[in-house]
Parts: structure tokens; sequence; C-alpha cells
């Protein structure tokens, strides 16, 4: 099975991954605190998701604010911690930078849900379990998709179901593009949609990559050319990890000085 979050990488560096498959045994290490990471969000956003239900008409904003924050900082603190019960010590500053980036994130998205809820109360003059569907529509949280056939597995951060429609909605820590989304997150976006239809019988138009630096949405249309980027990706990607084949790459120059592959890289080179 190949995992859906190996497209990314493929995209920033075919050869890079060749190495992670073949060499790193640090790979596992960097999927659990990856996947940690992602369900610590989830997690969060269905905390938040409990407390706007607590929140009363006619309630000031700095009392919103206090209410929907409630318990989210304490299970970071849990959570972050269990983690690095679990991992090798050196990875202690990097879980730290994820620590310090979610809580930064957390303070930012509840300062502009408290506006909103408060707005959303005043206009309609209802409590905070009446419009939770306004911020938080129906939908499946971190959901395993497999296809046997396809021979692909991914976990979608989110499924949002609007009129028996299935939206993907991918969560992205990275900053964005001016426009649109970088090709490697509507790439991996698709696969999800991919593995959506094939779940449940059904067809995806639009997917969203919500880029939480900025708290933006944006569209991503499951076109022809799209899904043919991705199949051609999968079936480079198959080559790579079935049959061992070394992908061809060009040299880019911060992305290999940043690269913990750039020794091994200058090693095969130069024995050629």
């Amino acid at each position: 099975m190949i995992n859906i979050s190996s497209i990314k990488q493929f995209m920033y560096c075919p050869l890079k991954l060749y190495y992670q498959y073949q060499l790193d045994e640090k790979e596992d290490n960097d999927l659990l605190l990856h996947g940690e990471i992602k369900r610590l969000r989830v997690d969060i956003n269905d905390l938040t998701q409990k407390n706007i239900r607590k929140i009363k008409a006619k309630m000031e904003l700095n009392e919103i604010e206090s209410i929907l924050i409630e318990n989210i900082i304490s299970y970071i603190d849990m959570t972050i911690s269990n983690l690095e019960k679990s991992l090798p010590e050196e990875y202690s500053e990097k879980i730290e930078e994820q620590k310090i980036e979610i809580i930064s994130e957390v303070y930012f998205s509840i300062k502009i849900l408290a506006l909103k809820t408060s707005k959303a109360m005043e206009t309609l003059d209802k409590n905070g379990n009446q419009i939770v569907e306004m911020f938080f529509p129906n939908s499946m949280q971190a959901y395993v998709l497999k296809d046997p056939d396809l021979e692909i597995i991914g976990s979608c951060d989110k499924i949002e179901i609007i009129d028996g429609k299935y939206y993907p909605v991918q969560l992205r820590t990275s900053k964005p593009p001016i426009k649109g989304v970088w090709d490697s997150d509507a790439v991996e976006l698709a696969a999800n949609a991919l593995l959506i239809e094939q779940e449940f019988d059904t067809e995806v138009f639009v997917g969203f990559i919500e880029y939480i630096q900025i708290k933006e949405r944006r569209p991503v249309v499951m076109d022809v050319h799209l899904r043919k980027s991705l199949f051609k990706i999968l079936k480079e990607i198959k080559m790579i990890k079935k049959d061992e084949i070394i992908p061809k790459t060009e040299t880019i120059r911060n992305k290999c000085l940043n690269c913990n592959y750039n020794d091994i890289c200058k090693a095969v080179a130069k024995n050629k």
C-alpha cells in the first residue's frame, strides 16, 4: 500500500522519497509525529465544537473566548507530553516547535471564532448550541480510507457532508501561495477524493485546502487534468517503492542544502 502522504514528498523531491523508502530507519518516528500532530488538531476542533455549545446569547466577547478555549490548552500539554515520552530525545526540539505553533494557532482561531459567534448570536438571537452547525458542518474527522485495487491508503483530515455531497478537506500549516493552492496539495486532495468515491460510491467534484496560518479555505476542482496527474504520480511512486528504481531529479540549491540526504547524493554523484 502507498500512503497518499508520499505524494507531497515525491513532488518535493522524488530522490528524497527513494532514500526514505530504502535507507531511513527514522521514517516510522517521523510518521508517528506527523500523525499525532494531525490527530491533535482534529481533537482541538472537536473540543472547540463542544465548547461553542455552552455559549449563551448576550455573553461578552471575553467570556465567549474563555469558554471556547476551555480545556484546550491543558489537552495540548497532555498530548505533547505523551508524545515526548513516545519519541527519542532528538525529537524534543521539533515537538516543542509544533507545540508553540499549535498554541499560537489556537489563540488566533479562538479570537476569530469568538467574534463570528458573537455576531451570529446577536443577528439570529440564538445560543451557541443553536448555531454550532454554521461553523462546524456535519463531518467525519481523520477518516482512514484505502483501496486495495489502487493500492493506496490515506487519512482525510475532514470529510464534510452537505446535502448528500461529500467534500474532502485537508488542513495545511504551510504558507499558502498568493492564489490557489500548491500543486502537491491539490494532487493529494485528489487522492482523497478518489478514495471517498470508492468508499461511499459517490462522485466528488470539489474539495478544499484549508491553510491554517491565514484561516482561509481554498477550493480545488477535481477535473480530468488533476486526476491524470494523480495517476501518473502514483505510478512513479510505485516504481520507486516496489521496483526500487532510482528517480531522476534536478538539483535545486536551497532544497539540497537543507536536505538530510545531501551527503548521500553528493557521494553517489561523485562515484558516477
